[in-house]
């Protein structure tokens, strides 16, 4: 990446995660507000999760399962979801299929533990099955979305989303950037493979 790209990438994604805390603060309330009143406190779950070049940090998201609810996973050593998922709260599952469980994660942003576009973050265990090649994808900023989310997101295996990720950074540019953000708005509207569909024993929030 290019001083001046880079620089800009990280402008954007201030502006962006500024303003759409301001405007999304009504939402961010009331989703508070029912998680609250749904389930109890905490409202929002947080984990130690990779970030740029390794370093950990914690990843906030508004509360989706019971309170110690056990972290499961996949026997690759990736994080377990299904629709049906008895650790998911009612509000839970209709945060995830919303994705609206992700809208904390704007607070991560604007403090530069992520962008709007990069690697989803694995938890901080999961470097242990990485390969020399994937801990590319930790030379940059973990994202809300990324190139692995608008190409089949838990639809498809880790390994391939891994891949996907390495792709993302060895090719990145701000078009890149662009263009899965504005893929990513249907395929959120769609609900478009959040789940994966074999139970093994996998994931947490």
């Amino acid at each position: 990446m290019r001083f001046g790209a880079k620089s800009i990438k990280r402008l954007i994604d201030i502006s962006v995660s500024s303003m759409a805390l301001i405007l999304l603060s009504p939402l961010y309330l009331m989703i508070s507000l029912v998680v609250w009143i749904s389930s109890g406190s905490p409202i929002i779950f947080r984990q130690a999760r990779l970030g740029q070049f390794g370093r950990s940090f914690q990843i906030i998201k508004f509360r989706t399962m019971f309170v110690g609810a056990p972290d499961l996973r996949n026997p690759d050593g990736s994080a377990f979801s299904a629709s049906d998922d008895p650790r998911l709260t009612s509000v839970g599952g209709f945060l995830r299929r919303a994705s609206l469980d992700e809208i904390p994660q704007l607070f991560n942003v604007f403090k530069g533990e992520m962008s709007l576009v990069g690697p989803r973050p694995d938890q901080v265990d999961q470097l242990a099955f990485y390969t020399e090649e994937e801990k590319l994808k930790l030379s940059v900023r973990p994202g809300i979305t990324g190139l692995a989310q608008i190409s089949g997101r838990n639809k498809i295996p880790w390994d391939q989303r891994k891949k996907l990720d390495v792709e993302y950074v060895q090719n990145w540019s701000l078009s890149l950037d662009f263009k899965i953000l504005f893929q990513t708005i249907p395929y959120v509207l769609r609900r478009k493979d959040i789940h994966i569909s074999a139970v093994e024993t996998g994931e947490s929030q």
